[in-house]
């Protein structure tokens, strides 16, 4: 009896350390560029899952052989550096005198393209906007909606400033202010509906760069979206499930791969701005988890945010079965965040508005 007790102690401390492992390889798995490594990059949806289990084996440990209890604890300690940012947790302060709001919100066309909602009602969406009390909006897919003329004349009654682009036939990216918008120009890489526009806005005499990014999207329809959420649940048959798994895998590997090379140009354009000595906010869409090679790639060098200031997992997209935050406000070291939060009372768009503080230092 004491030699079986001790067989399966062993087995499982080794699957308690092939569980940490695996945890260490997505956790840092945005250090490798999708392009080369698509399964890996795909791969990092399954870092909480992990996390998950690694909590599972500590419970046991901690019931049955308090000793094994180093292998999950070991595994969350060298793993602390992703997990503080998929899952960050502060203390929350309030923002200073004098210090701005900034909002990001995928909008899906103000909520009209979405949901059907008849055209001369008002959208949960715009309500919102006008009643956020924002200093900068960064908007993106703004412009599925023939009320977008109506939208924005409320919308500029509270701000002063306004700019609405797309680039061929690219998402709509708009820019309100409360500052004046100096210039804006395309940041220039490849995507067939997607892009990233720069803007330069006067902020009490400094000039300040505002980016606002909508890059590739997985591209996954509502019937893959609805078979992903049967399948977590269980509700499809194993060929069923199979089937379903290799449709999602490819078009987030298609998705990833067009995705790095945005992230790269994003990431140059702001270096090269910084090399000029502009502060830098950064908003925007960036259909990727907070571990990526796309998050990584952007934010070196700038401050998270929500990383820095925020609480929890902080999803800003959850919808069919899926959970995750992938809509970001970031910036250089010239500002301050307070009190970076995710609104997920507004539910009419398929992402939630990410909003927080920045001082000026």
């Amino acid at each position: 009896m004491k030699r079986f007790k001790t067989i399966t102690l062993r087995v499982i401390a080794g699957a308690n350390v092939a569980t940490v492992l695996i945890m260490l390889l997505l956790g840092y798995s945005g250090c490798f560029n999708p392009v080369e490594h698509p399964i890996l990059a795909c791969s990092t949806l399954l870092f909480p899952i992990f996390l998950v289990f690694n909590l599972l084996f500590l419970v046991f440990w901690l019931f049955f052989c308090w000793r094994g209890a180093i292998i999950p604890f070991v595994g969350y300690l060298i793993c602390y550096f992703p997990i503080r940012t998929y899952i960050p947790f502060n203390i929350a302060s309030e923002p200073p005198e004098g210090a701005i709001k900034v909002v990001s919100y995928n909008v899906a066309g103000y909520g009209y393209g979405t949901t059907g909602l008849p055209k001369d009602e008002p959208s949960e969406v715009v309500s919102w906007l006008i009643n956020c009390d924002a200093d900068i909006i960064c908007i993106q897919e703004g412009g599925f909606s023939s009320q977008d003329a109506r939208i924005n004349d409320v919308l500029k009654k509270k701000y002063e400033y306004s700019k609405e682009e797309a680039k061929d036939k690219s998402t709509v990216l708009t820019l309100f202010s409360r500052f004046p918008i100096l210039k804006s120009e395309f940041i220039e890489y490849e995507s067939k509906g997607n892009s990233s526009i720069a803007y330069e806005i006067d902020y009490h005499g400094k000039e300040v760069v505002v980016i606002n990014n909508h890059l590739e999207s997985n591209g996954l329809s509502q019937e893959v979206k609805q078979n992903f959420k049967q399948m977590v649940k269980g509700d499809l048959t194993a060929e069923e499930a199979k089937g379903e798994s290799r449709e999602l895998f490819g078009r987030l590997r298609d998705a990833v791969q067009r995705r790095a090379p945005q992230a790269e140009a994003v990431a140059a354009y702001i270096a090269q701005r910084r090399d000029e000595g502009k502060s830098v906010i950064v908003c925007g869409d960036f259909n990727d988890n907070p571990i990526s090679y796309t998050h990584r790639t952007i934010a070196k060098d700038l401050t998270d945010c929500y990383v820095s200031t925020g609480k929890g997992p902080g999803w800003s997209y959850a919808r069919g079965g899926m959970r995750v935050r992938i809509d970001n406000i970031l910036c250089s070291d010239e500002w301050e965040p307070y009190g970076a939060k995710v609104d997920t009372k507004v539910t009419v768009s398929d992402h939630y508005p990410v909003y927080c503080w920045l001082k000026m230092k």
